[in-house]
């Protein structure tokens, strides 16, 4: 069951999504929002899988509302207003869907949310069985990554660069996500941008790892989980 809410000041537009989404049974409503404000309040008190999102509402536009997440759920965005879809795209909404749509442009939108999820919940099995491999979505492809080439990950915005011992690639995930996916026996997060491979250490010294030619800086705040390494 996919969890979402409607984020629009029309209420016709709250009754056609609602109608659509009807159809659906793996849908479930958990709240109408007729402004960014109400959905800011409900998010900050409740977890959802994806969400409708109007653009031009009073006080506070929807766009400018997705910048003030830190962590989003999955964005479907209804509006007029094509001309906002490349902000729209750069900030990872999941689909852009002019008003007024069809059941089936719905459902192609809905439809890329439940991919995400699913590949989502199988990375997180692959991970917690320990296998040695697991997929990366980045650069409109389905990476698989093997965790033994894999040496350390680095915040980049919303996204991440991951550093493999021959490539390095882009993924549309946050630091956070490889940090709650990845087995914390092997990957130790040092730095608030940094999370490395403890096996790939060469050595420590001062504020810095070195792994391969990769110097990582050591952040304040993980200093005594790096020294645990070493002091165990």
């Amino acid at each position: 069951m996919l969890k979402y809410i409607i984020i629009d000041d029309e209420p016709l537009a709250h009754e056609i999504i609602e109608e659509f989404c009807s159809m659906l049974p793996h849908l479930q409503l958990e709240k109408n929002c007729y402004s960014a404000m109400d959905a800011m309040q409900y998010l900050n008190e409740n977890t959802v899988d994806f969400m409708f999102l109007d653009i031009n509402m009073p006080k506070l536009k929807g766009l400018d509302f997705l910048k003030t997440l830190s962590n989003p759920p999955k964005t479907i965005v209804t509006t007029a207003y094509k001309e906002h879809a490349i902000e729209g795209f750069e900030l990872n909404v999941v689909d852009y869907i002019l008003k007024p749509f069809s059941l089936d442009r719905l459902v192609k939108a809905v439809n890329k949310v439940s991919e995400s999820q699913a590949l989502k919940t199988i990375t997180k099995e692959v991970a917690s069985k320990t296998s040695m491999r697991f997929f990366v979505k980045g650069d409109k492809k389905h990476h698989q990554i093997d965790l033994n080439d894999l040496l350390y990950i680095e915040a980049y915005g919303n996204y991440t660069k991951l550093f493999l011992k021959n490539e390095m690639i882009i993924s549309h995930e946050k630091i956070s996500y490889y940090e709650s996916i990845l087995k914390k026996d092997n990957f130790l997060r040092v730095h608030k941008s940094f999370l490395v491979a403890t096996d790939k250490i060469k050595f420590i010294e001062g504020n810095r790892i070195l792994i391969n030619e990769h110097r990582i800086p050591i952040g304040q705040t993980y200093k005594s989980n790096v020294n645990k390494l070493y002091n165990s």
